[in-house]
């Protein structure tokens, strides 16, 4: 990485929680930042992208300093290439493609064989109750889930988590992992019934006690 490009980047990213953001759509951020080099579009495109992008490298290459410097990568080349922006026709998908080609091609320079797993997957659950019952069962099915979600197979929760947290259409998981659309329905299908289950039992031995 070029030291002075690397420079600008850092000095970027460290100014986005100072900018006003203006959420716009992607699309909208997408031309801002190819027509205009606007930097607060630039900013909260790498605010909104920055940590699911990290985790799913992370999931690839188990260390989490990479992982950082991938990313930091991909946007850099984003800013640079910023111009031809506009000629993108799916920026999310394309994010996730860069990111996972930047990591296949790091463990590739260093003799590392390509693993996809995920270590750490949260599933969060908002509690609006101030019932202190119904908070005690939020609290333990969460808990659960945490449990349940960790003892998916690896690519299960891999599939899971590009889905359900970061929001990837199936077929754009499909071509992300290189997997068929029927593995991806197969293994969604896996997920969703332990966690189903999962919360079915927690839910039903929290009333019992």
């Amino acid at each position: 990485m070029n030291g002075k490009i690397k420079g600008i980047f850092l000095y970027l990213s460290h100014q986005i929680m100072l900018m006003p953001y203006k959420r716009m759509l992607l699309p909208e951020l997408q031309h801002a930042i190819a027509t205009d080099d606007d930097q607060v579009a630039y900013a909260e495109l790498f605010a909104r992208f920055n940590p699911p992008l990290v985790t799913f490298v992370h999931s690839v290459v188990h260390q989490k300093e990479v992982a950082e410097e991938i990313v930091s990568d991909v946007f850099i080349r984003i800013w640079q290439k910023r111009k031809t922006l506009d000629q993108v026709q799916n920026l999310k998908m394309y994010l996730y493609v860069s990111a996972r080609n930047y990591a296949v091609n790091r463990l590739r320079s260093k003799n590392h064989q390509l693993s996809l797993q995920v270590e750490e997957l949260s599933v969060d659950l908002q509690c609006y109750s101030e019932n202190p019952h119904e908070k005690a069962v939020i609290a333990e099915v969460q808990k659960e889930l945490h449990r349940a979600v960790n003892s998916l197979p690896e690519r299960c929760k891999l599939i899971f988590k590009l889905v359900k947290e970061d929001g990837l259409r199936q077929k754009e998981v499909a071509e992300l992992l290189h997997l068929s659309p029927k593995t991806i329905e197969n293994q969604l299908a896996i997920a969703l019934s332990k966690l189903a289950e999962t919360i079915s039992q927690a839910t039903g031995q929290k009333k019992e006690k």
